[in-house]
């Protein structure tokens, strides 16, 4: 690679990649992070924290971090339950002139932090519908379509199994597809699966967390404060008329952001929705055109070459001054969106959703475990999951190809379809969530996480098993 561009991609790459280890290290930007592996030298704190790092940036690495979690929860419940219940049902409070918010800290988890992830949803949602496998009619037909028959499928069966049960309200629950775990067994499955396999699990679980922000909406929202909700739809108002003048500050989206999130909370509607709406009037357009950043880029690198001096560690003002102009027109040239979404994504990945895991998954297991999931909202829930997703994507996949609708993607066959329909059955934490607002009754709830738990389990175990045979061949 040329000096000069490798100079400034290092730059992106850095400014693209920072994110991840403040986290673990809470060292923020003071970590220099791969500029050019080949030349750099590494310091003593990139030499002790690169397998983290390498650790970090695996596919799979999410998916093994919330089964981490999952097991943290349930070895908690049934070795210390007073405990575990305790820390989750203390109310946390926030206080400010004489008003007060104040809920368990399982109810901020599921409010509050659970907001972010719906948030990064809908980013991932607008980028895709911009520029993604969504973006065309042709592009998601196919994974719309698999996506739709994985969430009406489910719900029905689930339905025929819990007509006489009272808890029909459930439907929902197995409608969802995890796609941290999801991914993280079709990347583990094996080298014969082809790429673009993954490129449509992908979007057919974005298409499917869309479903769920809908149904969540419509269907799982009890009354409504229209005077909260209105100065909430203020509050989003601004935020596209900002989109609209030019505003790219991310506190500016911030701070409205949380308005609009509090309007939620206190109207009846999940607060959670406001997430994915405030995604919605994220700016997704750069200040520079690409070409012209290119350009500019390679004057300014070789502006910097120019002043290397020959005999010192220091920069020199003008190569300073060279940097500054570099991170000024690489900010200009990044879309508040996609900014966004890379710095969010990690925290999501590894701090939210396993924490959301720890609070939601934590189930008895006892003496009369076998008998207590011998219940029409356990089975109903398993096969949906099971049975149901399969069936669904599948069969609507299948109606897609046959009618030209839609085509299988390139170097699949149907073998690799059943695969990602088995997978589509793990519905962890979007059927976790959704169980907690369709059920009041803790009974419920806990027969709906036994259903999620076999039903996510055996379904991933059938996935990972057809793909790891699924072969190189065509059907």
């Amino acid at each position: 690679m040329d000096v000069r561009y490798g100079f400034f991609v290092g730059l992106t790459a850095c400014r693209k990649y920072r994110f991840f280890l403040p986290m673990l290290v809470g060292l923020g930007n003071l970590v220099p992070l791969k500029i050019n592996d080949m030349t750099a030298k590494k310091t003593p704190i990139e030499k002790l924290i690169a397998p983290v790092n390498r650790f970090i940036h695996l596919e799979y690495t999410s998916g093994i971090v919330l089964l981490l979690s999952v097991v943290a929860a349930i070895l908690w419940a049934n070795l210390a339950p007073e405990g575990f219940h305790h820390v989750w049902e203390t109310n946390f409070s926030i206080s400010f002139d004489g008003h007060s918010l104040s809920h368990p800290v399982h109810s901020w988890i599921n409010d509050g932090l659970m907001a972010v992830f719906f948030f990064v949803i809908g980013l991932e949602l607008k980028r895709e519908f911009m520029d993604g496998e969504l973006s065309t009619v042709r592009k998601a037909m196919l994974p719309m379509g698999a996506a739709l028959g994985g969430m009406v499928v489910p719900a029905l069966l689930y339905v025929v199994i819990n007509l006489s049960s009272g808890a029909g309200h459930g439907w929902g629950i197995p409608m969802a597809t995890d796609i941290a775990f999801a991914l993280a067994l079709l990347s583990m499955a094996g080298k014969h699966v082809p790429t673009s396999v993954k490129v449509f699990l992908s979007a057919l679980a974005v298409a499917d967390d869309l479903g769920a922000v809908l149904v969540i909406a419509f269907f799982y929202t009890a009354q409504v404060n229209f005077t909260a909700l209105a100065i909430a739809g203020i509050f989003l108002v601004v935020l596209m008329i900002g989109n609209k003048m030019g505003v790219r500050s991310s506190l500016f989206y911030l701070l409205l952001g949380i308005g609009v999130w509090a309007g939620f909370l206190l109207s009846g509607v999940h607060a959670t929705i406001a997430g994915v709406l405030v995604a919605f009037t994220i700016p997704a357009v750069t200040r520079i055109d690409e070409t012209v950043y290119s350009d500019k880029l390679k004057k300014l690198t070789h502006e910097f070459e120019k002043e290397i001096p020959s005999n010192s560690t220091l920069t020199t003002p003008q190569q300073h001054q060279t940097i500054q102009h570099v991170k000024s027109l690489s900010m200009a040239a990044e879309t508040p969106l996609q900014k966004i979404e890379y710095s969010l994504h990690p925290w999501v990945a590894f701090a939210i959703m396993p924490l959301f895991a720890l609070a939601n998954s934590g189930i008895l297991i006892g003496s009369n475990f076998f008998n207590s999931i011998v219940n029409p909202v356990s089975i109903g829930v398993a096969v949906g999951l099971v049975a149901g997703k399969f069936v669904g994507i599948l069969l609507f996949s299948w109606l897609m190809v046959k009618l030209g609708m839609g085509a299988l993607p390139q170097e699949a066959n149907w073998r690799h379809m059943i695969g990602v329909a088995l997978l589509g059955g793990i519905g962890f934490t979007m059927s976790l969530f959704i169980s907690g607002l369709a059920f009041s009754n803790p009974e419920f709830i806990d027969q709906a996480k036994y259903g999620i738990l076999i039903g996510s389990v055996i379904a991933g175990v059938l996935g990972s098993l057809v793909l790891r045979n699924s072969g190189k061949s065509r059907s």
